[in-house]
């Protein structure tokens, strides 16, 4: 099963209040989405990510197609039953993973012939085959197998792309095979060139998937090139399906797609950034390895409540990691998504009563943006 409410689109913007419904639950939008590449949220458990009241994760078909295979998730039972996670998954379609390796892979129409960059043995991607892995996976979101044009791509590449994404969106659908079960989202494609995001858009929309994607943003654009784009492509998708946007995780990012009827956000940053001890906090990003705070006996983050602010102090953690200690690189990541998944609850809160842009400028002021 799966359904899409949309309660309330607030006043002074575009942004929406909603709620997604799955066979694994429900999802409140707008949300951030974790990310578990290969069925795991780095360094964390699904119980410490339900207490920070992560609604759904994401993982990566690329990654699991090639470790451990679709035999052994098989086997386990799905995705949901391999990794213990009862709550949500969105798997996406393994084509951004795929393009991102220019160096070993050959496009064709068929889909994509890649070496793996595990141990260089070929592979093949395509529409049907992204398709039979994720009905395999067993995901309650699934995505269109798409091509993701690099951020500086010329009109003429980005076109015949963006084309050749629509006829395999096309083909997706077609041969998805669990729809009662499993939403297929539609992505919408056309780099930095409005009219192109037009055509993807209308012709996407035109083939009635439940939900849509916006691809090829965040890309390495700047961010005002980024807002524009997605600011006019939105127009285009419609009020009744949730729309997401794929690989954004910072603060300001997130505001922003949300200010612009974006329902669903994902990225891999805020785990990446806390395994090398960075975290977000209030007043921006702390470097916690830095000196100055070897006899700083404060929380992370004075105005946060998650359980590592609550029990440990920067001084602890800068320790854990100047000595290489696991724990270090988990608490950091707790809190990290915990500061999200929060903020996007703040954001919830703030379209229902009224307020949206009040809380994104004050939000601004003290982050420092």
């Amino acid at each position: 099963m799966f359904k899409f409410d949309l309660y309330k689109t607030a006043k002074d913007s575009k942004a929406r209040l909603g709620k997604i419904t799955t066979d694994h639950g429900e999802i409140e939008t707008p949300i951030f989405m974790p990310v578990g590449t290969r069925a795991t949220v780095k360094t964390m458990t699904p119980d410490e990510l339900k207490k920070i009241e992560a609604q759904i994760i994401l993982s990566n078909t690329y990654h699991l197609f090639l470790k451990p295979g679709t035999e052994i998730i098989e086997k386990a039972g799905g995705i949901h039953k391999f990794m213990n996670w009862d709550r949500p998954i969105l798997t996406d379609s393994g084509g951004f993973q795929v393009f991102s390796l220019s160096d070993t892979r050959k496009i064709s129409e068929d889909g994509v012939e890649f070496r793996s960059h595990i141990d260089g043995s070929k592979k093949f991607l395509s529409p049907e085959v992204s398709i039979d892995v994720q009905n395999i996976l067993g995901s309650d979101i699934m995505m269109a197998f798409d091509e993701c044009a690099p951020y500086e791509a010329t009109y003429e590449y980005v076109e015949n792309s963006m084309k050749r994404t629509l006829r395999w969106a096309k083909r997706c659908k077609d041969h998805h095979k669990n729809t009662d079960h499993q939403a297929l989202f539609g992505i919408i494609q056309g780099g930095m060139f409005k009219n192109l995001r037009k055509i993807s858009a209308e012709e996407m929309v035109e083939m009635d998937f439940p939900g849509y994607s916006v691809g090829g943003l965040s890309v390495g654009e700047p961010k005002e090139l980024m807002n524009e784009v997605l600011d006019f492509t939105t127009d285009f998708m419609p009020e009744n399906k949730p729309r997401y946007l794929m690989g954004v995780g910072t603060p300001d990012y997130l505001f922003e797609a949300v200010e612009r009827g974006i329902d669903m956000a994902d990225c891999v940053l805020p785990t990446r950034i806390a395994r090398n001890g960075t975290v977000i906090t209030h007043h921006g990003k702390l470097v916690i390895r830095n000196g100055k705070y070897k006899e700083d006996f404060s929380p992370l983050d004075g105005e946060c409540d998650c359980y590592v602010c609550k029990n440990y102090t920067r001084a602890y953690i800068r320790h854990l990691f100047n000595v290489d200690e696991i724990l270090g690189m988990r608490l950091a990541t707790i809190h990290n998504l915990y500061f999200l998944i929060n903020m996007m609850k703040n954001i919830r809160k703030s379209i229902k009563e009224d307020y949206f842009l009040e809380y994104k400028n004050d939000f601004y002021k003290k982050y420092g943006y």
